[in-house]
């Protein structure tokens, strides 16, 4: 019997409830805490609470620049105590987003002192140049969900003008880091075929180094609701407001519903003030069929996934999409886009999922349009999404797979 693992986990920032990073360290921990492994969580606010009990987690201090409700806030002079500090608060003023650089320095210097505590430690998509450092004395593995890359390259494509072009090209500045990094790391994982054939193409990572393994969903906190779902209510989930969600998209294909029929649709995510959905919802008079959540439990998560009649998926990239998952697991019929790795983790177009093109509202609207008139279709694709998430994607299936990959890793 091969002897339990002693693992760092580190996550730059984690948010608890949306976001698949904070999600990803929820579930990873507590399932590979279950098959016997020692685990430390290592993470920058937001932290990812809760972790199962098993967990140990050491909070990583940073000066938290985008903090709600004061986001670039100004810190005060006694939070300064140290030269990262003063690196992540120029960094910051200059338009760019220090935390994946920041965050490795701190780390790397809390583990180089504890680095006979552990076996492996394994970064989630910070790929900052600490890591570099730490490799050193530990083994150091990574997982990229995708590489930020391609959010840069959508908001560029979106970007209105020359100096928005400017400012993007500056906040995103760490995916040269990034790319440094990963090519030096002896091992790679990423969530999907789509995310590995974008991994190699942006990153430029040696094939042998990069392994694929999915995600997974808590198939008994998801699952298909005991109550009525509401009439013509659908569901989106969406991380953050910027055009590679395609919320925007989705929007226009709500209003075009609209004209046919009462609708509503929750966005269970916060929308910037006065940002490109706010603007939207109320350039489209949306404001009355249109309800956001956030900061939700997983159990209100399932609620709110599990009463809708539709979920979608409206995005312009995904590496994996825990949103469509979850939405499968609780037997919700899926609208998505086949940006990325949708069609491989939704599966073929009419099995568990409708597909559509993205970037594409008309289209939308269409297979939106068409589940919400034919209840049979929707049982349908529900029991089969159902069914294809408890055969494919549960977090014990993921971190099985992690483990294996975390001794051939040490066995190099």
């Amino acid at each position: 019997m091969p002897e339990p693992l002693r693992i760092a986990l580190l996550s730059y920032r984690s948010k608890p409830y949306c976001g698949g990073q904070g999600v990803y360290v929820h579930y990873l921990s507590r399932e590979l805490v279950r098959l016997g492994h020692q685990v430390e969580v290592f993470s920058g606010p937001p932290l990812p609470h809760p972790l199962d009990a098993a967990v140990k987690l050491t909070e990583v201090r940073s000066l938290d620049l985008y903090r709600e409700p004061d986001p670039f806030r100004v810190p005060r002079l006694h939070e300064f105590t140290s030269a990262t500090d003063w690196l992540e608060w120029l960094t910051m003023c200059t338009g760019a987003f220090p935390e994946p650089l920041t965050f490795s320095l701190r780390v790397s210097k809390l583990l180089r002192r504890r680095r006979n505590e552990f076996d492996i430690v394994h970064d989630n998509q910070g790929l900052g140049y600490g890591l570099l450092g730490l490799q050193r004395s530990m083994k150091v593995v990574a997982t990229v969900h995708h590489p930020i890359t391609v959010d840069r390259e959508i908001e560029l494509a979106a970007a209105p003008n020359r100096r928005r072009r400017a400012a993007l090209r500056r906040w995103y500045g760490f995916t040269r880091m990034q790319g440094r990094v990963v090519r030096r790391l002896p091992a790679v994982c990423t969530v999907s075929e789509s995310s590995e054939a974008e991994t190699l193409r942006a990153f430029k990572v040696r094939p042998e180094r990069l392994s694929v393994i999915g995600v997974g969903v808590d198939d008994e906190v998801f699952r298909p609701p005991t109550v009525p779902r509401s009439k013509n209510r659908i569901v989106t989930v969406t991380s953050a407001d910027v055009p590679l969600k395609g919320l925007d998209d989705l929007l226009h294909a709500v209003a075009k519903l609209r004209t046919e029929r009462d609708i509503e649709l929750v966005v269970v995510g916060t929308p910037k003030p006065d940002g490109p959905a706010d603007r939207t919802v109320t350039r489209l008079g949306l404001k009355d069929a249109v309800r956001f959540v956030s900061g939700l439990s997983d159990v209100d998560l399932a609620a709110e996934l599990g009463g809708a009649e539709v979920a979608v998926v409206p995005s312009r990239f995904e590496g994996f999409s825990l949103p469509a998952v979850e939405a499968m697991a609780c037997g919700t019929p899926v609208v998505a886009t086949t940006a990325g790795a949708l069609p491989e983790v939704v599966g073929p177009d009419g099995h568990a999922a409708l597909h559509v093109p993205p970037s594409d509202p008309e289209a939308l609207a269409a297979a939106i349009g068409r589940l919400l008139d034919d209840a049979d279709l929707r049982a349908r694709l529900g029991r089969n999404g159902r069914e294809r998430v408890l055969a494919n994607y549960t977090w014990r299936r993921t971190a099985l797979s992690t483990v294996d990959w975390y001794r051939e890793a040490l066995s190099c």
